[in-house]
């Protein structure tokens, strides 16, 4: 059984191998042919995508899972509709492959220069949302990657069907079916199969919690871009515009407290903490924020929980915040270095200096002035689309759009030069 899931397993990656030759030729137009013919089909096979979820989420539901789980997991009319929404926002955007990203002539009179590429074949590991089938299908189909995807075993039939939509329109322009793969079995041996396969697949992308992502980075062989968790910071400066500060740390911390890119602790420089926490407490107990605060904090929030040393550093993804009162700028980024994970930070001031010293000292994949750190996201940042956040460095760090999902290789233009 398990050499047949391994043949499996590596049958498909050589396929996608192929494929990616075939994808790395195909003109802008073609692939946004493609991309809007898939996004009419997703709109057209409403009926039949949404009988098909329905099995998966009757499983899950006799499984008890929570209902966060069940409504990730819901291909609901405005799923699918913001699905081929998104097909068609990809379509608009410009084909990075092929782009001349510099060029400069050398004193022998050699031209050389850089263009960009596809990374090849890329394999997508995630969890139970279906739509990341068809938004990693279509980011990569545009940058000229194959895919071979491998969702929860809770999703297997939507992913599944959702696929053969995207496939049936490759077959049907002469393009290789193969250049989208849904691996069709939930075992957790083929996914270790899957990261076995160097020699096909050139980089693999987890998208999931932190157990999912230690996993694929501890047995995949070939680069992994991930991002363990978001344990993103706001400081508020002695000298923040406090209106902006207060809105801004209401909305990173309570907007969606479930995603990585939401606030879990505060900083806040002990020259304004008196006049700043109490306000800040009163817009959290709005939204039933649990605020863990360090001693000083407790003077100025008395109902504020003690927070423990976890406290800090920990992602809560909830409407629990940790905050703490420093002494300084310099105490705040020591904080951010020894508690952040390199994701989102943010500070409110309005002192020039200390913004500037902020972005170049601290180390994450977004860094903000008087912003929010919800705007680490793909879309707000205008690349149009996302297949996820790195927080490596190599070779992308922060959202990944359709230029993340290329390299560049060099080119040159000669005359006859040789070399002496």
């Amino acid at each position: 059984m398990e050499e047949k899931l391994k043949t499996l397993v590596l049958d498909m990656a050589k396929k996608a191998k192929l494929a990616s030759r075939t994808l790395m030729q195909l003109s802008s137009s073609v692939k946004n042919e493609v991309l809007l013919k898939v996004a009419q089909r997703l709109r057209a096979n409403k009926g039949y995508l949404q009988e098909v979820n329905s099995r998966d989420v009757n499983l899950a539901l006799t499984q008890g899972l929570s209902p966060a789980f069940i409504d990730r997991l819901t291909l609901s009319d405005k799923v699918i509709e913001a699905m081929a929404k998104g097909l068609e926002e990809v379509a608009q955007l410009p084909d990075p492959v092929g782009e001349v990203v510099k060029m400069w002539r050398r004193p022998n009179g050699l031209l050389v220069g850089r263009m960009r590429i596809p990374l090849g074949v890329i394999a997508i590991i995630y969890e139970s949302r279906p739509n990341v089938t068809i938004d990693a299908a279509g980011l990569c189909f545009k940058s000229g990657n194959a895919v071979l995807l491998r969702g929860g075993k809770e999703a297997l039939n939507s992913n599944l069907a959702l696929a053969e939509i995207f496939k049936g329109v490759l077959e049907e322009m002469g393009l290789p079916q193969e250049a989208v793969q849904v691996i069709p079995t939930p075992e957790r041996k083929a996914m270790e199969y899957l990261l076995e396969l160097e020699e096909y697949i050139d980089l693999v992308i987890p998208r999931g919690g932190e157990g999912l992502i230690r996993f694929v980075t501890e047995k995949a062989r070939m680069p992994v871009i991930k991002h363990y968790k978001g344990v993103c910071h706001v400081y508020v400066d002695e000298a923040a515009d406090l209106s902006k500060a207060l809105s801004i740390a209401v909305n990173a911390k309570c907007q969606r407290p479930g995603v990585c890119n939401a606030m879990e602790t505060l900083l806040v420089h002990k020259a304004i903490a008196p006049s700043f926490l109490p306000e800040v407490a009163r817009e959290y107990a709005k939204y039933g924020v649990e605020i863990r605060g360090c001693p000083e904090t407790l003077k100025y929030i008395p109902y504020a929980k003690a927070a423990t040393p976890s406290d800090y550093g920990y992602e809560f993804l909830d409407l629990i915040l940790a905050v703490k009162v420093v002494d300084s700028l310099e105490e705040a980024l020591s904080h951010i270095a020894q508690y952040g994970s390199n994701h989102t930070e943010a500070i409110i001031t309005e002192n020039y200096s200390r913004a500037m010293q902020f972005l170049k000292e601290v180390d994450a994949s977004l860094v903000l002035v008087n912003a929010s750190t919800r705007f680490n996201d793909g879309g707000e940042l205008g690349l149009g689309a996302e297949i996820g956040i790195s927080t490596t460095k190599l070779h992308a760090y922060g959202p990944m759009g359709l230029e993340e999902l290329t390299t560049t290789k060099f080119i040159a233009f000669g005359d006859g030069q040789i070399r002496s």
